[in-house]
């Protein structure tokens, strides 16, 4: 059976992104393979987060693994930082990685942004340490957004090089799994930029811990454009948007992504229903939905974190599994490299 592992950063305010690009995703995974989901809070500190912080959100997300339907007696579920196998594989890697293939990641440019000097190591050795999660497994599969793909890339050149370096073929190269339409959902205010936890307006994103009211009204108070609801020659023969309306109407293909994703109906079924129609009647119905399919998570994750004692076990049990499964790749790792 392939292998998955995935992780998802503690660093609060999880939105509907999480749940649609990842931990939706997760569950269905878990059906077919054996997975393994951590909670990243060793990249979580790559910018200065409160320690008390910090605590709580690795709860958070264990809990928002489990309530939108991960199991811990088929999955395993554990803190990164808990298994030493992440750091001691990412410095082999360091001396395995090219300083030319770290200066392409795009993703670090972006966040370090003007102040690029006054970001930290960490954030720019950021895409070796997720090489080491992935690869301190023997992952066969990892899922990923399209903005973790160059990641992906980089972990499969390591592995790619360790094994030539050193003669073998311990490493697996490792595959993305991309699913759904939604696997990057995008902002509520801006339909060309990613949903993020760190964009300043609260109405940019579907928190997780949203209540009704604050769902319906951000999603009445979403950007989209004058026209009506486009009909199906939006969409090209493969079934997906047509560049011209990616560029023209984001926030629109936006919103209809996220229907798809909540209601699991394919797009041409989506536009079918809503071709020609008022934004008006369609956010309605959008609405609807996202409150339908959000609610129950969000109490699932209220009623985990009050049963500390029950999350700690998950955690501490899944920590467990997870150096069983470590601890061999690593010591061979060692050996390969002629550590003493």
């Amino acid at each position: 059976m392939s292998r998955v592992f995935s992780g998802v950063q503690p660093s609060g305010n999880l939105h509907l992104g999480n749940y649609l690009g990842a931990m939706k995703n997760f569950v269905k995974l878990q059906e077919d393979h054996e997975c393994i989901y951590c909670v990243v809070d060793m990249h979580a500190i790559t910018v200065k987060l409160d320690p008390l912080t910090l605590k709580k959100n690795v709860l958070e997300v264990a809990a928002a693994f489990i309530a939108s339907g991960i199991n811990p007696e088929k999955s395993i579920i554990f803190v990164q930082s808990q298994v030493s196998a992440h750091a001691e594989l990412a410095w082999i890697f360091n001396c395995v990685a090219r300083l030319g293939w770290l200066n392409r990641m795009t993703q670090f440019k972006e966040k370090a942004g003007k102040n690029r000097e006054g970001a930290s190591i960490g954030l720019y050795t950021y895409p070796i340490l997720m090489a080491a999660d992935i690869l301190a497994y023997h992952a066969t599969h990892v899922p990923v957004g399209d903005d973790q793909r160059q990641h992906l890339e980089l972990a499969r050149d390591i592995a790619s090089k360790f094994n030539s370096d050193f003669g073998n073929e311990f490493f697996p190269i490792t595959e993305p799994v991309i699913m759904g339409v939604a696997t990057r959902v995008m902002s509520l205010r801006d339909g060309k930029k990613k949903m993020s936890k760190s964009e300043e307006s609260d109405y940019s994103r579907l928190n997780l811990t949203d209540n009704k009211d604050e769902i319906v009204n951000k999603i009445k108070k979403a950007k989209t454009d004058p026209m009506v609801l486009p009909d199906l020659d939006c969409l090209g023969e493969n079934g997906m948007f047509k560049d011209q309306i990616l560029q023209e109407r984001p926030e629109t293909v936006n919103l209809l992504n996220i229907y798809s994703a909540l209601s699991e109906e394919p797009m041409e079924k989506v536009i079918s229903n809503f071709s020609g129609r008022q934004f008006t009647h369609f956010k309605n119905e959008l609405s609807d939905l996202a409150v339908e399919v959000l609610t129950p998570v969000n109490d699932e994750i209220k009623k985990l974190l009050g049963n500390n004692s029950f999350m700690e076990d998950i955690l501490k049990k899944g920590k467990e599994k997870a150096i069983e499964i470590s601890d061999p790749i690593i010591n061979e790792t060692k050996r390969i490299v002629g550590y003493f």
